[in-house]
C-alpha cells in the first residue's frame, strides 16, 4: 500500500495520455518529454482527454 503522506512531489501530465499505453511507455514520455526521472519516487499523474480517469506512475523502490 502506498503510505500519501510519504509521497514526493505529484506531476500532472496535461493533453490526452492514451490509456493504453503500458508502464516502461509512460516512464519514457517523462524522460524524453519532460527531462525527468521516473524513478526518483515522484508521483506522475496521466489523463484521457475527458478528464475523468487518470492513470498514475509510482516507482516504490521496487518496482512501478
Amino acid at each position: 500500500m502506498i503510505n500519501l503522506a510519504k509521497l514526493g512531489r505529484v506531476f500532472i501530465v496535461c493533453g490526452k495520455t492514451d490509456m493504453r499505453r503500458g508502464i516502461e511507455a509512460l516512464a519514457y514520455i517523462v524522460k524524453k518529454s519532460f527531462n525527468l526521472d521516473p524513478f526518483s519516487g515522484c508521483v506522475f499523474l496521466f489523463c484521457v482527454s475527458r478528464r475523468d480517469r487518470f492513470k498514475a506512475l509510482y516507482w516504490d523502490g521496487q518496482g512501478f
